[in-house]
């Protein structure tokens, strides 16, 4: 697959230029990765990307991408935490010291996501879930760190929480004056959202990430977990490429490398229909705006 993806992506370099991938997974980690971090930074520069955020399930990554952008500043890298168990699940400490690592790149918070209740119930069952809400409810943990992400002006990600709670996580958040706002794929199973719970999502200022990587077959954490390219087509056009960020989700052993994904997503998005202006909106302009980082045409 590696190999088709490469021969697929050769001559889209150039429209990667000023790209920023939302999603991307690396060593060191503690199951398997196909790049290490410092490769996907060095192929990235390669390739034109403006920007990287780096997610690891079970630690945080804004250390990992302060060095990153001292061994590799030709590409801005970016940080967060996820709060799954490993980091004490719902701990704004944790929330707090990512927030306060050297070099200001930790910007996002993940809501649970592998020791998320949703994924407890729908895949894997695992009696140590972090609960974000019960009886229809958000936890006082969950508040308390949608209380620390906006005191820190930290951007919030749902995770694989269910439709449900992460409607009500966008509200609690959108009343503490978060402003930056992402739904993590909401079309595979950890989350399955519905159209209309997609677009209730981005009428409260939520961007809907769609990734490539789940257009890409099995996938052994996703049991079912296949989203075609139409499927994923048909959902940006109800969203709108306005409250849209397209990212890779790679790194998996197997998979293309993360710039791949991207010009093969770019490419496959262009055949459907959509213009440049709007793969630009979806994976420059947002994902800047995400970051809190300036967007202007010197960016693109």
């Amino acid at each position: 697959m590696i190999a088709l993806a490469v021969l697929g992506a050769a001559g889209l370099g150039a429209q990667l230029e000023g790209v920023i991938d939302l999603h991307v997974h690396s060593a060191p980690d503690s199951g398997p990765r196909a790049f290490d971090a410092l490769e996907v930074a060095r192929i990235a520069r390669r390739q034109g990307l403006r920007a990287l955020l780096y997610k690891n399930h079970y630690t945080q990554t804004a250390s990992l991408a302060y060095l990153v952008s001292q061994a590799e500043p030709g590409v801005e890298a970016y940080g967060g935490v996820v709060l799954n168990r490993a980091v004490g699940g719902l701990n704004p400490a944790a929330v707090e010291r990512m927030a306060l690592t050297t070099g200001g790149r930790g910007r996002v918070v993940w809501m649970p996501t592998f020791d998320s209740e949703h994924y407890h119930r729908v895949f894997k069952p695992n009696p140590s879930f972090v609960a974000v809400a019960r009886e229809g409810e958000l936890t006082p943990e969950a508040l308390a760190v949608l209380d620390e992400i906006a005191e820190h002006e930290l951007a919030l990600a749902t995770g694989h929480s269910s439709p449900e709670e992460s409607l009500m996580l966008i509200r609690a958040a959108k009343e503490r004056g978060i402003e930056r706002m992402i739904v993590t794929h909401p079309l595979p199973p950890p989350v399955a959202m519905t159209i209309e719970q997609q677009m209730e999502a981005a009428e409260m200022g939520a961007y809907l990430e769609y990734v490539y990587q789940a257009t890409l077959g099995a996938n052994p954490d996703w049991p079912g977990g296949e989203v075609t390219m139409e499927e994923t087509a048909a959902a940006i056009r109800r969203v709108g490429p306005e409250q849209v960020i397209l990212t890779s989700d790679l790194g998996q052993v197997g998979n293309p490398v993360h710039t791949d994904g991207l010009a093969l997503f770019r490419a496959a998005l262009l055949e459907a229909g959509f213009s440049e202006e709007e793969l630009d909106w979806m994976m420059k302009r947002n994902p800047a705006r995400f970051l809190g980082i300036e967007w202007g045409e010197g960016n693109r």
